[in-house]
């Protein structure tokens, strides 16, 4: 894999380059210490994920990611932070990132990049409980309407629970291919375009 960091503390960014380099996983071509490196970065590189932190002086994370996804819809962007800010998960759901993790829970950052990498979404434990009130769910919401069918439905929860393909299958019997087609036509039933989209979707109405 192929990552762009960008982190104003150049320590931090230092330090994550070697623990990524080392694994042998991953390669970084450029680091970046604010969000105008990390548009710039993204554009000459079009690395496999960008890893981002969002509190920065000149320009945050979260802009560059509005700005990044605009241009590049299918950009994958991890955001790493110290901070469990309920506006910044908001946020960071709605742009399209396609996780949030934080910076203490740092042995998950590489298992963490290889699920990206993947097409998964990742957030942290942390975050995923915070998720239903953020986004203020509501109890009544008829999914039949939309033409989703009870094993839709499961799939839907737990994909919201943060479960992969992998996950879903052996939880449900059955195979990833079959999981896959199920999330494809449940995606185009909501209107949705990803996973990100539709575990917002499914906390707003669940």
């Amino acid at each position: 894999m192929n990552i762009v960091i960008i982190d104003d503390d150049k320590l931090v960014t230092s330090a994550l380059k070697a623990i990524l380099e080392t694994s042998g996983k991953v390669t970084v071509p450029a680091t970046g210490y604010d969000g105008t490196d990390a548009i710039e970065l993204y554009e000459k590189y079009q690395p496999d994920i960008l890893l981002t932190d969002i509190q920065m002086k000149e320009k945050s994370g979260l802009e560059a990611t509005e700005e990044i996804l605009k241009k590049y819809p299918d950009a994958k962007i991890l955001l790493l932070t110290t901070f469990l800010d309920d506006e910044y998960i908001v946020t960071a759901l709605k742009l399209g990132a396609k996780g949030y993790l934080l910076k203490s829970d740092y042995e998950n950052i590489l298992p963490s990049l290889e699920a990206v990498n993947s097409g998964q979404s990742v957030f942290g434990t942390e975050i995923i409980s915070k998720i239903p009130t953020l986004l203020n769910a509501s109890p009544k919401f008829d999914y039949s309407e939309y033409d989703i069918n009870e094993r839709e439905l499961e799939i839907i929860e737990l994909v919201s629970n943060g479960y992969s393909n992998k996950d879903i299958s052996k939880q449900l019997f059955l195979s990833e291919g079959t999981v896959r087609n199920y999330l494809s036509s449940i995606l185009d039933k909501l209107g949705l375009e990803n996973r990100t989209q539709l575990a917002i979707f499914y906390y707003k109405h669940h």
